[in-house]
């Protein structure tokens, strides 16, 4: 059984992989001791957020302090039941969190750089052709 499991640490794992996830679909009036109970039997979890404003209601994060845990968790907890709501957990990427910004608001920050310094925009794009 130990040889099973070293042998699985020394595995390459996907590159989307990490140690925090993001649960959705929670019971609202979940506690985090009781995501501690939940998701504790997977290992030793360095944080849980659980969200209490009105759009972060029914979400979590949690970190765990070994990425082979965190894949575990997420491979056993996906579907589980609690309070009659299918948990979907999910690797967290930052990326997806991030706030998207209009190209309007890009062009007008790049111009206002542009002003700011003294570049020309349009000869700057001439002599790179």
């Amino acid at each position: 059984m130990a040889a099973a499991a070293q042998r699985a640490r020394n595995q390459r794992l996907p590159p989307e992989v990490n140690r925090a996830l993001f649960v959705r679909n929670l019971p609202f009036n979940i506690s985090s001791e009781e995501m501690y109970d939940i998701f504790g039997k997977y290992g030793p979890i360095r944080q849980i957020r659980v969200g209490t404003t009105k759009e972060a209601r029914g979400t979590a994060y949690v970190v765990y302090d070994d990425i082979y845990d965190a894949k575990n968790a997420c491979d056993h907890l996906s579907g589980f039941n609690v309070a009659n709501r299918y948990l979907i957990v999910l690797y967290f990427n930052p990326v997806r969190h991030n706030k998207k910004v209009s190209t309007k608001e890009q062009e007008e920050q790049l111009r206002k750089m542009q002003d700011k310094y003294g570049v020309d925009g349009q000869q700057h794009a001439k002599s790179a052709k």
